[in-house]
Parts: structure tokens; sequence; C-alpha cells
């Protein structure tokens, strides 16, 4: 299932997009939606960003446990 989403740039970051989508030959939402995934992928491989993730895991771990009692 697809999500709409709203996103706002500024006008040089939606001309620079544009162009990039043109120069591609595809849409500004499919690069749009390429450059969010490459975004998420080098999260993915990024050791102090899944430091962080495990943090935030471990936080929400224990108010969820707090909640429940």
């Amino acid at each position: 299932m697809a999500k709409n989403l709203t996103v706002r740039l500024d006008d040089q970051l939606a001309a620079d997009a544009e162009a990039i989508a043109r120069a591609d030959g595809v849409s500004l939402n499919e690069t749009v939606k390429r450059a969010l995934a490459d975004a998420v992928e080098r999260r993915r491989k990024d050791p102090e960003f899944k430091k962080r993730l495990r943090r935030i895991i471990e936080e929400d771990r224990e108010l969820l446990e707090r909640l429940a009692k």
C-alpha cells in the first residue's frame, strides 16, 4: 500500500530535484523516492545510527513496561 506524503522544499532544492529528475528521465516523485531509499540504506549501514536506534528502542521498552504495570 502506498502512502501519500507532502514535502515542502525551498525553491533551490526543488529546482535541483526537478533538474535531476529531468536529466534522469524520471518523475520528480521517482527522484524523491530514490533519494529517500538511498538515505535509508546509508543509515542501515551506519554503526552510529544503529547505536542511536538501539538506545531509543531500549528507552521505549522501559516506557512501555512502566505503562503496562
